[in-house]
């Protein structure tokens, strides 16, 4: 017997939503988000969380609350009543929600870490498009400028 898994897709309609309880909403044309959404699909067995790229229309609707700006800047996700996390906040998150990822959640209980973890974040954020990207990244919108203001 074959579970049926449903997720929204680039290209689909993301207005809706799937009822889950987290949206998870990254940028579909970086290959490393996208693979960092294959992790999560593969650990969110409950189907707690729907993955959305940002490109998909219909998202800057659903969240009216989150700037245009911010999905370039850094993964949103969405929980319950509407709270949002950003970038490494919203990678803690998601580890605490997801069984496998609370083995590796403790981490940001060290000190220093969350604010380590935060400026990681916005550097990898700023150079995503140059860390294991390849010749694709090359047609990123041209609006987008991940340096620090």
């Amino acid at each position: 017997m074959y579970k049926v898994v449903r997720f929204t897709v680039a290209g689909e309609d993301a207005t809706r939503g799937l009822g889950r309880p987290y949206t998870c909403v990254y940028d579909g044309t970086c290959r490393v988000c996208t693979r960092l959404t294959r992790v999560l699909r593969a650990w969110d067995r409950d189907e707690q969380i729907e993955i959305v790229p940002s490109q998909a229309s219909g998202v800057m609707a659903r969240f009216p609350w989150i700037p245009a700006r911010a999905y370039a800047d850094a993964l949103q996700l969405i929980g319950p009543g509407g709270r949002t996390w950003q970038g490494a906040a919203a990678i803690e998150q998601l580890l605490e929600i997801l069984p496998k990822g609370r083995l590796v959640s403790w981490i940001f209980k060290i000190p220093f870490m969350r604010t380590l973890a935060d400026r990681f974040y916005k550097w990898f954020a700023r150079n995503r498009y140059r860390l294991g990207c390849g010749a694709h990244c090359q047609s990123r919108p041209l609006d987008v400028d991940f340096r620090d203001n």
